[in-house]
């Protein structure tokens, strides 16, 4: 589904992150972990085809879904408003009739209770859960998923992890961004790490 070799990105010159290389199959999830400012949000950017890399061969063979690191949510719109324009601009997955699949997107990441709130007024959560609730309509098979723990409570992370579950079981894939703690569990994957310009590959079971 994805292979990249020797792949890198400079800026001003320099590399941004020293050459990486892996694949991502059908099922499988990739994890790329690092301190901040190593290269995880570029290496994804690059992935994603929103920055030519300077060097090495990519080879995706389909087009992503890339979901970044800040809640794409529009703070004008309310919660249901919000849903229904990403439906709208991604395109709904079959033939459900969108105002059911929307309601029951807003009860499955647990917005049922400010479905009507704008999103301005929304907990860094709240928008957090509203901007991945994409995950549960689009048609992508590869994700590429930027710090997507980031804001979410114990009952989002698990929330997180079951959909994201279904999707490698559904022979989806995924390549998710973090770092510290917060991490997939429960996954077999395998781990790109990206330390001082140099990268580390290895399969572990968490």
């Amino acid at each position: 589904m994805l292979s990249v070799s020797e792949l890198s990105f400079e800026r001003y010159f320099e590399r941004v992150f020293e050459p990486v290389s892996f694949e991502v199959s059908a099922g499988s999830l990739l994890l790329v972990t690092g301190a901040n400012g190593c290269g995880k949000t570029t290496l994804l950017r690059v992935l994603a085809g929103l920055l030519e890399p300077s060097e090495g061969e990519l080879n995706c063979r389909q087009q992503p879904l890339y979901a970044g690191h800040n809640p794409a949510i529009k703070d004008d719109l309310s919660v249901t408003e919000n849903i229904r324009f990403m439906m709208n601009f991604m395109g709904t997955r079959g033939n459900q009739d969108q105002t059911a699949l929307c309601q029951q997107v807003i009860d499955k990441v647990g917005l049922s209770p400010v479905a009507q709130q704008e999103g301005r007024t929304l907990s860094a959560g709240q928008r957090k859960r509203c901007s991945l609730s994409r995950l549960l309509f689009c048609a992508e098979s590869l994700w590429l998923l930027d710090e997507p723990y980031s804001n979410l409570d114990p009952e989002g992370i698990a929330l997180l992890d079951s959909i994201m579950s279904a999707h490698l079981n559904a022979g989806g894939a995924c390549v998710l961004t973090t770092h510290g703690s917060l991490r997939p569990e429960g996954f077999a994957l395998q781990e790109c790490l990206l330390i001082s310009g140099r990268a580390q590959n290895e399969w572990t079971t968490t």
